[in-house]
């Protein structure tokens, strides 16, 4: 620190001004502000090449307009008291329902702790506001290292916990800095993804090195953590928390308020076509029209992954001629009455409740360049369940489904069409097949007490772990 004294005429006041000389060879962190001030270099610069794109989502999608001073200043709510703090950074909606059990688990067992969580999109905020509505929800700061220093100082966390793998440099860097431990739960690395890594794992190895746990889902996600620079005292494995947020029992109350809002019937065949991506919903529409010609009392639901998408998948059941409606519109006193036999889900955050009424499923982002979307759900529910062959994202899932005979992959049109009218026309079968998903959730179940137990162990929180009887 230098003081500089100026003094001002007659008046003999002076003014003393205070700043920071930044000697990086001899300042300890030296090296770590180099780094930061590239970092924010780089953000600026993919921020300046991303304008456009955003811009354009701004004004005709209405996303990126809110969280503004959270984002790019880390004006994020402030923490007034002194409770010890759990902060869980969940990315998008997916993020967010993973995390549910966990944040039950530490409301029962960790007393005294404050629960802060974040997440990165506006679905993704939305739907935590309405999960999580006990505790302070808010948008995550950027990684500028100005948003995340703020960000940290006002909610001057315990524990920093990322949800699967973001892993922001100055996130990490600055939690530790205030004394917080760093934590990886349910940490995943796909093959793909993993080679891009290694390519960069010179400026991996020390990120992975600050984290006080690695909680990976299978040993293959734990030695390439591994082979990138965490620490193996740090790495264990734990499961799948997505397997322990999954309900079982399709007559849970937020399925059964659904079925009556839609009208469903106990002889009504459902087909649910969820996290749909372009072109799925035209496939899956196809496939609905020639076996309805069979089934009279076919009926297809339709759940597109992303909500900017609604309003396109309405003009394609327009154009179609079959009869249609929303969901918001089942709601609301002056809709429709009268059963369609196709269904719109234009809500966020109600597919998991939706599966429980289907007795066929397709999961979409499979047939399209998305990588799958999360086929445990309707698996738990015992459906019979199919996805397209691009899964990557769930690709380990999706390998001991397949080892189990608890789902069937669909190639394209007329292999989904297939496999529907096989599941409708032989019960037994469709049943067999929704049997074996079943048992094989039940039997994955766990993970979120091995977590919490991990968690607990690196800030020495005492805590009375019960196992979840959610399928009970």
């Amino acid at each position: 620190m230098i003081i500089a004294e100026c003094g001002f005429g007659n008046a003999n006041r002076k003014l003393q001004i205070r700043y920071l000389k930044f000697e990086f060879r001899n300042r300890p962190g030296g090296k770590d502000s180099r780094m930061a001030y590239l970092l924010n270099f780089v953000y600026c610069l993919l921020l300046i090449l991303a304008l456009p794109k955003l811009l354009w989502g701004a004004i005709f999608a209405g996303k990126y307009r809110e969280g503004f001073a959270a984002k790019f200043l880390g004006r994020v709510p402030q923490r007034r008291d002194e409770a010890p703090c759990i902060w869980l950074h969940a990315v998008s909606v997916g993020e967010v329902n993973l995390i549910g059990t966990l944040v039950q688990r530490i409301e029962s067992t960790w007393d005294g702790w404050q629960i802060v969580i974040s997440t990165t999109t506006k679905t993704g905020y939305d739907l935590a506001c309405k999960r999580y509505a006990r505790h302070t929800v808010m948008y995550c700061p950027l990684d500028f290292s100005w948003a995340v220093k703020t960000a940290m100082r006002r909610v001057r966390p315990n524990l920093f916990v990322l949800a699967e793998l973001e892993l922001w440099p100055n996130l990490l860097r600055y939690a530790g800095r205030l004394g917080a431990k760093t934590a990886v739960i349910n940490g995943r690395l796909s093959e793909r993804s993993f080679r891009g890594y290694r390519r960069i794992r010179w400026f991996l190895r020390p990120l992975l090195a600050q984290l006080d746990l690695v909680a990976a889902q299978n040993e293959t996600y734990a030695d390439r953590f591994l082979a990138l620079g965490a620490r193996r005292d740090a790495v264990t494995v734990t499961g799948s928390l997505k397997f322990d947020g999954a309900e079982t029992q399709r007559d849970n109350p937020a399925t059964l308020r659904l079925k009556r809002l839609a009208g469903f019937h106990d002889h009504d065949l459902i087909f649910l076509a969820g996290s749909t991506q372009a072109p799925e919903e035209l496939v899956a529409l196809s496939v609905f029209r020639r076996l309805a010609e069979q089934h009279a009392n076919l009926r297809l639901v339709l759940v597109p992954r992303h909500p900017e998408r609604f309003a396109e998948v309405a003009s394609i059941l327009d154009r179609s001629g079959v009869p249609w409606q929303r969901r918001s519109e089942l709601s609301s006193p002056t809709g429709p009455t009268e059963r369609k036999p196709i269904l719109l889900v234009d809500a966020v955050g109600e597919l998991g409740a939706w599966w429980g009424a289907a007795q066929v499923g397709f999961v979409g982002g499979s047939l399209s360049t998305r990588g799958g979307q999360n086929m445990i759900e309707p698996a738990a529910y015992g459906a019979a369940v199919s996805f397209g062959p691009n899964t990557w994202n769930f690709r380990d899932i999706v390998a001991i489904m397949l080892e189990a005979q608890a789902g069937v992959v669909v190639r394209d049109e007329a292999e989904l069409l297939a496999f529907v009218g096989r599941c409708l026309d032989d019960p037994i079968y469709a049943a067999a097949l929704g049997r074996r998903a079943q048992q094989l959730v039940r039997s994955q179940l766990g993970a979120t007490t091995r977590t919490l137990e991990r968690l607990a162990a690196i800030v020495d929180q005492p805590t009375q772990l019960q196992p979840s009887n959610r399928a009970a």
